[in-house]
């Protein structure tokens, strides 16, 4: 093991320590900031190391991290497309990030401006009436779609209707927020393409349903062909149709979740806008809804004048507040960036380029992976295992197996509808060049599979972290340098 592989724990020499602030000129310290019935009666179990320590260890780290800048992400459902650094460089600019939210508005225009005007972007790609940015994140916006569906009902009267329909297919998220939104989760069955089973759906729609939620691409990134006859029968049962936008990436230029009769949507600004994703934060989860609704959506609002100017507003009939002030700013500026950058004729090869990339590497597999829908898909698509099963090499082998040649795996066991589903979405963003390496590699994995299968059960083999006892390691968590230390000394 190298010296900086070890744990900073392990860095730790008594005695040592690294740059320490001298009291400020009025003769205090960091430390009596602190209320004294705060302060701890004794010294905490910190690692004594230099500040070079520091840095060395920390900068060894992340150069261990594997994200979309250093490799190819196929996780499907994920959309882990590239983030442009322009993105990054524009929400990074001072003007901007020196901004605070209870500034007077006439400081602030040109932020509201930039709120407002994606509003607008957003409600026009989606097909939609009006937006609000304030939720923070998908599920988030999930649940504030939710509460404008709930809202939108009980301002009507209309108390009883307090069931979502979820197929069962669908993301984890959508019956978590429709629970968290206090409403009950009535499943639909799916057919055998993933696709909702109308016949199924029928005799569900009373007048105790609120609404539905889908995307569309499916789970299984195969498009609804039925889905105006679903919109028709659910608004007929007096029902909204809720968007899961997890999967709009594909329909980008080609079809808006409005105009197939959704009325609610949230859309994943980091899946679909090309704004860091994953890693806990930041997020952004906007939500659009047909004008009827608009009413109800979460103060405050950004409005625009009639002399052009921008203000900040709350509305009598909203569902109230979901979040601090106006959202997660920096992030919303990044999915401008990404937008305007694109344009109004490039932003619509979007779903073309990602659903090409999708079919060039299905198609590139099936011989040796088993495709249990045919037919061409859009963003992405799911095999269900090896075609061959016959040495015992699992799905979660192969995921394994492809960090060994410097991929990330793609999402494994998701949807629950086949039993060793790999789900791949490759994005729009990745060459062919990329692509072709990537599908090599899927390639030469069956063929271990096959012919050296113990190579792909015990992988991963070259990774710093090699293959884990997962059932132990659930059982029986290490999470402190102390419990580590105390098993080694066993």
């Amino acid at each position: 093991m190298k010296y900086y592989d070890k744990l900073i724990f392990e860095l730790s020499r008594p005695g040592r320590k690294g740059y320490e602030l001298p009291a400020d000129e009025y003769g205090k310290d960091a430390m009596s900031a602190i209320p004294s019935e705060l302060m701890r009666g004794t010294e905490a179990e910190l690692p004594e190391v230099s500040e070079l320590d520091v840095v060395r260890h920390y900068t060894n780290l992340s150069m261990k991290n594997f994200g979309v800048d250093t490799g190819f992400y196929p996780l499907g459902s994920c959309t882990m497309k590239y983030n442009p650094k322009i993105n990054e460089e524009i929400a990074a600019m001072p003007q901007f990030t020196q901004l605070h939210p209870l500034q007077d508005e006439k400081g602030v225009q040109g932020a509201l401006e930039l709120y407002y005007n994606l509003q607008q972007a957003l409600a026009n790609i989606a097909g939609l009436y009006e937006f609000t940015l304030n939720p923070y994140a998908g599920a988030h916006g999930e649940l504030t779609g939710l509460m404008v569906m709930r809202q939108y009902h009980l301002s009507r009267g209309d108390e009883k209707r307090t069931k979502v329909i979820v197929p069962n297919s669908a993301h984890g998220t959508n019956p978590a927020s429709a629970m968290v939104a206090g409403l009950e989760v009535v499943e639909v069955k799916s057919k055998p393409n993933g696709s909702i089973d109308v016949e199924d759906l029928k005799p569900l729609l009373d007048d105790t349903v609120a609404g539905i939620m889908m995307t569309n691409p499916n789970t299984l990134g195969m498009f609804e062909t039925e889905i105006m006859e679903i919109a028709a029968l659910v608004h007929e049962a007096g029902g909204l149709l809720y968007y899961d936008g997890a999967n709009l990436n594909p329909l980008l230029g080609k079809v808006r979740p409005g105009d197939m009769g959704f009325d609610i949507m949230h859309i994943n600004l980091h899946k679909t806008f090309s704004t860091p994703h994953g890693g806990g934060g930041p997020g952004s989860g906007p939500v659009g809804v047909v004008e009827h609704l608009a009413k109800f959506l979460p103060n405050p609002r950004v409005r625009k004048n009639a002399d052009g100017s921008f203000s900040i507003e709350s509305d009598g009939e909203s569902l109230g507040s979901v979040s601090s002030f106006l959202g997660n700013f920096g992030v919303m500026m990044k999915a401008y960036a990404y937008i305007l950058t694109l344009g109004r004729e490039n932003l619509k090869n979007v779903g073309p380029l990602a659903t090409l990339n999708a079919n060039y590497i299905k198609e590139s597999l099936k011989d040796d992976y088993l495709l249990p829908i045919d037919g061409v898909c859009k963003h992405e698509f799911v095999f269900d295992g090896l075609k061959d099963k016959s040495t015992g090499v699992t799905t979660l082998n192969v995921a394994k197996r492809l960090l060994d040649y410097g991929f990330h795996a793609p999402t494994i066991y998701f949807p629950l509808l086949f039993h060793e589903s790999m789900m791949i979405e490759p994005t729009e963003t990745e060459s062919v060049e990329t692509l072709d390496e990537f599908i090599d590699v899927m390639h030469k994995v069956a063929a271990e599979a096959r012919e050296t299968p113990e190579d792909v059960k015990n992988a991963p083999l070259t990774t710093i972290v090699r293959k884990l006892d997962e059932t132990t390691a659930a059982k029986n968590p290490v999470l402190t340098y102390r419990q580590l230390k105390s098993a080694a000394e066993k």
